[in-house]
């Protein structure tokens, strides 16, 4: 299972406060941190719409990426503070020139945001680099995967697949969660799952679906200033959702098997029950379901699984009250 605190733009151009977040985020038991790389001028024009129109100090959303920037001292600057807090680096790309300043810094993997799926100019960038690629599929139908990860191919390069619901928050009934086993088989790749819900209760149910990678943005509080706030987690409830799909993840690696109870046997004696008689009876009584009672521990009587076995028969002795049963009290 592998674990990534999206940080995103939730630091709000503010390199102190992504500093902030990679500290917050040593010893929750995530295993990355990820950013976003923007290049303004490589990634967008004035032309470009606001997503969510939420800034009232960004004109236009060119503006906006222009804030988002880190210089590349910068960018190593965050990367080594990782380091030093025991988390990998990462960075989505959304541009050729993002691609070669990442490369720079010093990245092992990279992360695709779901609208650069079909974007094969930077997927191209990015699988020269022979690393490993995760791809998050949520604007993507199931023919454009397809296409995507024919075009990927040749490069040879390791891929994984997030499913992934591009809404913020997203409700449950847009989770998607039933894709996870869907994408499995479809590419036999590993698959994850990227979360936008705000919640702990997605990522936990995608673990419990077999999810090897689990994305979700992560915010200091729900009125931080930014686009992502009210689809992210809170910094405070990671450790408690980390711990829970940490022992899902363990629970699914460690298959049961129904077929083998040995290792019960000496619960089974103690939790189940021999059968009793519940009342002070004669000998020659021919039992009925009412005199019958079930005692623990089991071993003490006739199992209380055959009391039918008994039922019309005599018994030899008379019997007093939550007195055992046993075969040779029978005729």
């Amino acid at each position: 299972m592998f674990l990534i605190a999206e940080i995103g733009q939730a630091h709000d151009g503010s390199l102190g406060q992504a500093h902030s977040y990679v500290e917050a985020l040593r010893g929750t038991g995530v295993d990355a941190i990820k950013f976003q790389t923007h290049i303004a001028e490589a990634e967008s024009s004035i032309h470009e719409p606001f997503r969510v129109k939420f800034s009232k100090q960004d004109a236009t959303r060119m503006d906006y990426w222009k804030r988002m920037e880190f210089t590349e001292l910068q960018w190593i600057d965050l990367k080594k503070h990782c380091d030093d807090a025991g988390l990998e680096f990462m960075s989505s790309p959304f541009s050729c020139a993002a691609v070669d300043l990442l490369e720079r810094v010093g990245v092992k993997r990279y992360k695709i945001g779901s609208g650069e799926v079909n974007n094969f100019l930077l997927l191209k960038k990015i699988a020269q680099t022979g690393k490993p690629i995760i791809l998050s599929s949520g604007m993507s139908s199931l023919d454009e995967l397809d296409c995507t990860f024919d075009f990927l191919l040749k490069y040879n390069n390791h891929v994984s697949l997030l499913q992934c619901t591009t809404a913020y928050p997203t409700k449950p009934k847009q989770w998607g969660l039933d894709q996870i086993p869907v994408l499995k088989d479809r590419y036999k790749i590993p698959v994850g799952y990227s979360d936008h819900s705000g919640d702990i209760f997605a990522a936990m149910a995608a673990a419990a679906l077999g999810a090897e990678i689990l994305e979700f943005h992560v915010v200091f509080h729900r009125l931080c200033f930014g686009p992502d706030s009210n689809a992210s987690i809170l910094i405070d409830d990671i450790p408690r959702m980390v711990n829970g799909v940490r022992q899902i993840f363990e629970s699914l690696s460690h298959k049961s098997d129904k077929a083998n109870i040995e290792e019960f046997s000496e619960l089974k004696r103690i939790f189940e029950k021999s059968l009793a008689v519940n009342k002070d009876l004669p000998e020659g009584h021919v039992l009925t379901f009412d005199d019958l009672e079930s005692k623990k521990p089991s071993g003490m009587g006739i199992p209380a699984s055959r009391y039918y076995e008994v039922l019309g028969k005599k018994i030899s002795i008379a019997l007093s009250q939550w007195s055992f049963l046993n075969e040779d009290n029978l005729l």
